[in-house]
């Protein structure tokens, strides 16, 4: 009984034949092609209805997400104190007590977002190159304003609604004190210190009256707590559509994790967060200012054990991991 396999090989075998055709006269070439030819159709032919048939064919549903069969012996499970938690989970943590302890609120982050909170609520231009797709990350499905949803490229995503949900605050005589710890998306090219995926934490504060002094001593009490010691800052210019002025915060290397001295760290991008972002969230800028802040927790963690490589934390692997314990 012929089967997928035996036709399969005579096609083959068809194929051997058509060389033939050169070698003949050429009165008998146009009756010796014909012939193979509808010899070929018909292995075709029998072909697809015997595929056809194996796909039809009923097979016994299984459930995939079950840990195993039914009458199978239960496997035997690791126990928990063999394990340990991921260092970038356990330096999460850590900062979000330090912040917790200044006062600040933790909101969690979206993994998947929309243009509107990414972009439009952040003062981007709408020919800003971050909404290109060489920069950002794109679902094919699309929003309700027929864009794509976005894995977010930065926790400023929340920013927007942040401050929105806690605008009331203002009214009462408060301020919006708040982090944004999560992990974000971007399309880069991977190397030792680059990752496409990885930890920020936004920073957002908002009230009747705070300045660059206010947010340059919070972000100085932050690094000092983590690191453990006194460290010297230093700020330089920056670019970032949601804030104005925008600035870069630096560090100068620790010593006590072989840090030469004089030798500063870029760590995040702040600045007082524009009016018109502000504006966006229903918050009258002639009233309230604010600033707001964010930095990735990876480098953070490789900076306070000397780590050379970022991959390392999406990797999964054991070897690196196992230092944790």
């Amino acid at each position: 009984m012929e089967n997928i396999e035996t036709l399969k090989q005579r096609l083959k075998d068809l194929n051997v034949e058509y060389r033939k055709i050169n070698q003949l006269p050429v009165s008998e070439r146009g009756q010796f092609g014909r012939q193979l030819n509808q010899k070929k159709q018909d292995l075709l032919k029998k072909l697809a209805k015997l595929e056809a048939d194996l796909l039809d064919t009923n097979v016994e549903a299984i459930d995939v997400t079950a840990p195993m069969a039914i009458n199978a012996t239960p496997p035997q499970l690791l126990t928990s104190d063999l394990g340990s938690r991921h260092p970038l989970m356990t330096e999460l943590d850590r900062v979000v007590e330090i912040y917790q302890r200044m006062g600040f609120d933790v909101v969690e982050p979206r993994q998947l977002d929309d243009e509107y909170h990414m972009f439009d609520a952040l003062n981007f231009p709408d020919e800003h190159p971050a909404r290109d797709d060489y920069d950002t990350f794109r679902t094919v499905e699309k929003a309700a304003d027929g864009r794509g949803f976005i894995p977010p490229a930065h926790t400023s995503t929340m920013q927007h609604r942040v401050l929105k949900a806690q605008k009331a605050k203002l009214e009462r005589g408060e301020a919006i004190a708040c982090v944004v710890p999560g992990r974000v998306f971007r399309n880069e090219d991977v190397d030792a210190t680059h990752e496409h995926t990885f930890y920020q934490c936004e920073g957002v504060y908002v009230a009747e009256q705070c300045s660059l002094a206010n947010m340059l001593g919070i972000l100085r009490s932050f690094f000092e707590q983590y690191y453990g010691q006194k460290l010297n800052v230093k700020t330089q210019p920056g670019y970032f559509p949601f804030t104005e002025p925008s600035l870069e915060f630096m560090i100068e290397k620790p010593l006590s994790i072989a840090g030469e001295k004089g030798q500063f760290l870029e760590m995040l991008g702040c600045g007082m967060i524009h009016p018109n972002v502000l504006k966006m969230a229903g918050i009258d800028p002639n009233k309230y200012c604010g600033f707001a802040w964010g930095g990735g927790i990876d480098r953070l963690v490789m900076l306070k054990f000397e780590l050379d490589d970022v991959r390392n934390f999406e990797a999964g692997k054991l070897s690196f991991l196992k230092e944790f314990k």
